[in-house]
C-alpha cells in the first residue's frame, strides 16, 4: 500500500470528513490519496493560516479531530498561528505538513538549507504543539499517526504535527506489519498518568462543606467545561444547587443565557455586575480555566479576595500558577462534576436559598446594564445591536467572533440561546480567526454560521470569501466598521494622549460591499439604528452567504474595561469611591491590604 493511501485512510478512521489544506507539490501525493476517494473531502482554502483556523472550526464544533495540510517550507510557517491558536485553546488538531525528500535534507548538518522550501518546521512548532515530529522511516507510519492522535485527544487536548517527506508519502509500506502505538509501553505509561485525579469521597464532602458554610457562592466556567463536553453535568450541578454562575471569554456558551443562574461575563472586558459578584463572593468554584492576566486583572492577589475557592483542572500545571487556591483538584471537569453531582445528591437533597445573594446580584444587574436605555439617537449602539442580533438568531445557528472591540460587544451583551455556541479565539486572540473558523464549524455541522467581525480582522483573511462562494456556505457576516483599529485606537486614547499610529493613521478599509460583490456574495448595509432591525431580519431570511456592513462612529470604545493596577471590581469609567464602597459586600481586612504589598 502506497505510504500515502495509508495516512487518509488512517484519518477518515478517526471520524474525519474535511481536510482543510492549501496545494503544493510537497503533499501532492497526501491530496492525490484523499482525492481519489468518496467519504473525505479537501476543503482548498486560499491561505494557509485559513487552513489551520478552519480545522480549528471543525474540531470545536464537533470534538472531533481537526486535520489541515500544507506544503514544506511557506506553507508550513503559514500554519504556524493557527496551530498556536489550538495550542493555547486546547483543540485537538492534526497539522499534517509535506517535506522534501530525505536525501535533500540537512539534519543536523550545519547548514541553512538543501532542498528547495526545506524548513525545520518541526523544530518551530514543538514549542506550541503537544507532540511534532518528523518521520524518516515508513515503517514507523502506524505509531507516529497513532501517537499523534492520541496525545491530540488525551488529557488536555490541543494540536500534533507530522512532517512527512515526498519520498516517504510514496513509499510502498505493509499495513499489517506497522507496528502500534498502542501496543507500546510508552501507551501503557501515557494513558495511566492520564488517568489520574486528585479527589476522593472526603474531599467532596470538603467541598460541601465549604458550600454549606458559604453565604454568597458563585461558579466561574471556563473553556475547559466545554473541552470536556460537561455541559449536561454542568446543567445539572447548576439546577440542583441554583448557584449563580459566571464565565471566562472561552466557557461563555456553556450554559444557555437564558437560564435564571447566567450572570454573565468576566474579566478586563466582563460585564460590571459579574466582576461585583466576583469580587463579593464567599466561595468560587473554577472550573477548566486557567486564570489568565484577562480574568484577574493585574492584581491578582485581590482576585476573588474574600473567597474560599476550589479549582478543577486537567492540566496540573495551571493549578496555583496564578492565583492561590484553597483547594486545587487536577482532573476531567466532567469526571469531577459528574461524581461530585452524585455526592449532592445524598447530601444536599434540595436546592439552596441563596435568595439574600441574588436580591444583591439582581441590583448589581440593574444598576450597570450592560445595554445603555433606549435614546432617539440614529447612531448604532453596538451593544444594543448585539442584544438585538441575538434576538433574531435562532438556537441551530453558530456564532464565531474574530478579534477585536466587536468580540468584547458580542460577549458582553450577545444572548446565547440553548444549542447556539459560541467560538471566541482566545489566548492566541488571532484577527482573522473568524472568516475560516466559520467555513470549519459550517463543513462540520451543516449550520447556518453567524460571524461577526471588525473591518480590520475582516481583512485579513478576506481571500477566504471566495472559499465560501465556492461551496456555497450559509455564512452571514456582520461587519462593524468603525473604519480604524479599535481595540487599539481605544488603548492609544487612554496611554498616548490620542496619537494613533497605524490604528488610525495610516489604517485604511475598502469598500466591503463591493469586495464581496467582486467576489459574488451579496450585502446588505445598516447605517442607522432605524435601520437595524428590518435589514438584520432581511439578512435572517435571506438563503446562503452574506455580508452585512455596519456602520459604526469612529470613537466608538468598548466599556466598561479594567485598566491597569485596579481589582477587577473597579472598572472604567469608575465609579465615584464612596459609590463603590457601598456596592461592596466584602469586609477589607488587613490580611487583604498586605497581600496588596
Amino acid at each position: 500500500m502506497k505510504l500515502s493511501d495509508y495516512v487518509i485512510e488512517f484519518i477518515v478512521k478517526q471520524g474525519v470528513s474535511h481536510i482543510f489544506e492549501m496545494v503544493g507539490g510537497a503533499i501532492a501525493h497526501l491530496l492525490d490519496s484523499a482525492g481519489k476517494r468518496a467519504d473525505i473531502s479537501c476543503v482548498s482554502v486560499h491561505h494557509e493560516q485559513a487552513g489551520a483556523f478552519a480545522a480549528e472550526g471543525y474540531a470545536r464544533t464537533n470534538r472531533k479531530l481537526g486535520v489541515a495540510m500544507a506544503t514544506s517550507g511557506p506553507g508550513a510557517l503559514n500554519m504556524l498561528t493557527g496551530i498556536g491558536s489550538c495550542y493555547f485553546d486546547s483543540v485537538p488538531c492534526l497539522f499534517v505538513t509535506g517535506q522534501v525528500n530525505t536525501y535533500e535534507y540537512k539534519f543536523e548538518r550545519p547548514l541553512r538549507q538543501v532542498g528547495f522550501q526545506e524548513t525545520d518546521i518541526v523544530s518551530i512548532a514543538r514549542p506550541i504543539t503537544k507532540y511534532a515530529v518528523i518521520v524518516t522511516d515508513p515503517s514507523n507510519i502506524r505509531y507516529q499517526l497513532e501517537k499523534a492522535v492520541y496525545l491530540a485527544q488525551t488529557g488536555r487536548p490541543g494540536p500534533v504535527l507530522l512532517d512527512i517527506p515526498m519520498d516517504v508519502q510514496r513509499s510502498e509500506i505493509e499495513p499489517d506489519q506497522l507496528e502500534s502505538f498502542y501496543e507500546s509501553e510508552e501507551y501503557l505509561a501515557a494513558n495511566l498518568q492520564t488517568s489520574k485525579c486528585n479527589w476522593n469521597e472526603e474531599t467532596f464532602s470538603e467541598i460541601s462543606s465549604l458550600l454549606s458554610a458559604s453565604k454568597r457562592p458563585l461558579v466561574l466556567v471556563g473553556g475547559g467545561v466545554r473541552t470536556a463536553g460537561a455541559e449536561a453535568e454542568l446543567l445539572k450541578f447548576i439546577d440542583h444547587t441554583g448557584i449563580p454562575v459566571v464565565t471566562s471569554l472561552l466557557g461563555i456558551d456553556a450554559l444557555p443565557h437564558q437560564h435564571p443562574s447566567f450572570l454573565g461575563l468576566i474579566g478586563s472586558y466582563g460585564n460590571r455586575y459579574s466582576n461585583l459578584a466576583l469580587a463579593n463572593c464567599d466561595f468560587l468554584l473554577i472550573l477548566g480555566s486557567r486564570l489568565d492576566s484577562r480574568q484577574t486583572g493585574t492584581r491578582p492577589q485581590r482576585f476573588s479576595r474574600a473567597s474560599r475557592k476550589v479549582h478543577v483542572d486537567i492540566d496540573v500545571h495551571e493549578l496555583n500558577a496564578k492565583v492561590h487556591v484553597d483547594m486545587a483538584l487536577q482532573g476531567d471537569v466532567r469526571s469531577f462534576l459528574q461524581q461530585f453531582n452524585n455526592h449532592l445528591l445524598q447530601t444536599m437533597p434540595q436546592e439552596r436559598d441563596d435568595s439574600t445573594w441574588y436580591s444583591i446580584l439582581h441590583e448589581y444587574c440593574h444598576r450597570f446594564p450592560d445595554t445603555p436605555p433606549s435614546d432617539s439617537s440614529p447612531t448604532i449602539h453596538p451593544n444594543r445591536f448585539m442584544k438585538l442580533l441575538s434576538r433574531h438568531c435562532t438556537s441551530e445557528q453558530m456564532i464565531c467572533l474574530d478579534v477585536g472591540q466587536h468580540q468584547m460587544w458580542a460577549s458582553q451583551s450577545f444572548r446565547l440561546k440553548a444549542g447556539q455556541r459560541l467560538f471566541n479565539s482566545g489566548g492566541m486572540g488571532a484577527m482573522g480567526f473568524a472568516l475560516p473558523a466559520a467555513i470549519g464549524a459550517a463543513m462540520a455541522s451543516g449550520r447556518e454560521i453567524i460571524v461577526i467581525a471588525g473591518d480590520g480582522g475582516f481583512q485579513v483573511n478576506i481571500q477566504e470569501l471566495e472559499t465560501i462562494r465556492h461551496h456555497n456556505l450559509p455564512i452571514k457576516m456582520f461587519v462593524m466598521d468603525n473604519n480604524n483599529l479599535g481595540m487599539v485606537r481605544q488603548f492609544q486614547d487612554l496611554y498616548f494622549q490620542g496619537r494613533r499610529q497605524s490604528s488610525s493613521k495610516g489604517y485604511s478599509c475598502p469598500d466591503l460591499s463591493k469586495v464581496a460583490e467582486a467576489y459574488g456574495i451579496p450585502s446588505l448595509s445598516i447605517h442607522t439604528w432605524e435601520e437595524a432591525e428590518r435589514q438584520i431580519q432581511a439578512a435572517m431570511d435571506h438563503s446562503g452567504p452574506l455580508l452585512i456592513h455596519i456602520k459604526l462612529q469612529e470613537d466608538t470604545v468598548v466599556t466598561p474595561k479594567l485598566v491597569v493596577n485596579r481589582p477587577i471590581e473597579d472598572m472604567f469609567p469608575h465609579l465615584e469611591e464612596q459609590e463603590l464602597k457601598k456596592l461592596m459586600v466584602i469586609e477589607e481586612t488587613s490580611e487583604t491590604e498586605k497581600g496588596d504589598e
